[in-house]
């Protein structure tokens, strides 16, 4: 019975070391939900409503799980990413403005990260803001032009890594309600006045540009063109890579508002800027504290740039039907359109955490016209043949789309003075 015993032992092995084949791109789109907007938003939603707003990044994640899950399943099955899909399927005046934007949803984004990445900069070494944002700039064009996926993915689960556990020990030095931290992850509240942190938390994790980051690289390995066995067996791994990576990111988010609860809202501090979480840490828990929180910061906006000028590239070379590769003048223009657009933007903003907060609540305006043309896509057997969504899956797919439509038209009746919740 041993040798039974030392087999199964050995295809157990085996199977793992499978699966880690498989892992990777989930990460790689996980970066792009606890970036510098992450933080913003969350340090936000934590410092002005304490605990009340966890469940915001609970059905976040379970939203991404189920949209990120479907846009891979784009991308394995198609050998397309979502852009050259819509390019290809979609009548022009749908892609022009699905297409538009998302370039435009990208560029917000690597506002976001760029400007987090010059703030944690200027918080450890005192560099001018627009100065720190060209060197992140650059900083993600030269890791783009490695042209190089596997080597990517590992420095982004290396910078992940770095962040949560930056969170850790953030969490392990402050004085944490758990029972209200529980209560917050499952019980929906809208305080007055936090509709527009609402959505900033929702924009800043269901990102557009992850959507199309998601079926970008997954497609680059193209299991489409290796039978129907590899199909299969990748979308089953898949979902595993998914729902473990954004699970990943839904603690590292959840840490950052306990965090800002434990340390601002407990304390009665309001915060307007991120430079002040850095001078407040360090009184109250020390030095390291505050540059531990400040590195944090730094690695999330430079990792997150990278994904962000990506996705850009990816967007636009796809309006050609074509996908991303940095060779292609197509994805280096979107790539110097995304990170050019941003610093233009840096430039001109007068309040870096307002335009950051205001940056994430564009990026939940623009969701609705990228989850439904995905959603659109998935459900054509033109396009997906036999591996198109079930009724089942179409129906939980349109039933997440509408939940976004419905907050964003409550954001919107909001900032017109219209309340509807």
């Amino acid at each position: 019975m041993k040798w039974l015993e030392h087999i199964g032992q050995q295809a157990s092995r085996l199977a793992s070391l499978e699966l880690f084949r498989f892992i990777g791109p989930g990460f790689f789109v996980t970066v792009g939900f606890i970036d510098p907007g992450n933080w913003v938003t969350n340090v936000a939603a934590g410092a002005q409503f304490g605990y009340a707003l966890l469940w915001v990044v609970t059905l976040s994640t379970i939203i991404l799980i189920i949209i990120q899950h479907n846009a891979a399943h784009l991308g394995i099955v198609t050998g397309l990413c979502l852009s050259e899909a819509a390019s290809k399927f979609f009548r022009p005046w749908l892609r022009f403005i699905m297409l538009g934007s998302a370039m435009a949803a990208c560029i917000s984004t690597a506002l976001a990260e760029l400007l987090g990445a010059a703030i944690g900069l200027t918080m450890l070494t005192g560099l001018p803001l627009p100065f720190g944002a060209l060197l992140s700039a650059l900083f993600s064009a030269w890791m783009l032009f490695s042209k190089n996926y596997q080597r990517l993915e590992k420095w982004i689960m290396g910078f992940i890594s770095l962040i949560g556990l930056s969170f850790i020990f953030e969490l392990c030095l402050a004085d944490i309600s758990w029972n209200n931290v529980v209560t917050g992850w499952v019980t929906p509240t809208v305080p007055h006045g936090a509709l527009p942190v609402i959505m900033g938390v929702l924009g800043a994790v269901v990102m557009p540009h992850n959507i199309f980051l998601h079926s970008e690289v997954i497609q680059s390995r193209q299991w489409h063109q290796q039978g129907d066995d590899i199909i299969r067996k990748q979308l089953k791994f898949e979902f595993f890579d998914t729902l473990f990576s954004m699970g990943v990111g839904w603690a590292i988010n959840s840490a950052m508002i306990i965090m800002a609860a434990a340390v601002f809202f407990s304390h009665g501090i309001t915060v307007t800027e991120l430079p002040q979480v850095m001078t407040t840490l360090q009184p109250i828990f020390g030095r390291l504290a505050a540059v531990v929180f400040a590195l944090g910061l730094l690695f999330a906006g430079l990792a997150s740039s990278v994904t962000a000028a990506m996705a850009g590239g990816s967007v636009f070379a796809g309006i050609y039907r074509e996908p991303f590769d940095m060779a292609d003048p197509h994805s280096r223009t979107g790539l110097a359109m995304t990170l050019g657009g941003a610093l233009l933007a840096i430039l001109l903003l007068g309040d870096p955490f307002k335009g950051i907060l205001w940056s994430q609540i564009a990026l939940s305006l623009q969701l609705p016209l990228t989850i439904v043309p995905l959603i659109m896509l998935t459900s054509s057997r033109e396009v997906m043949g036999e591996y198109a969504n079930t009724r089942y899956g179409a129906a939980v797919l349109w039933i997440v789309g509408l939940v976004v439509i419905a907050l964003n038209v409550a954001l919107l009746a909001d900032m017109a003075g219209f309340p509807l919740i």
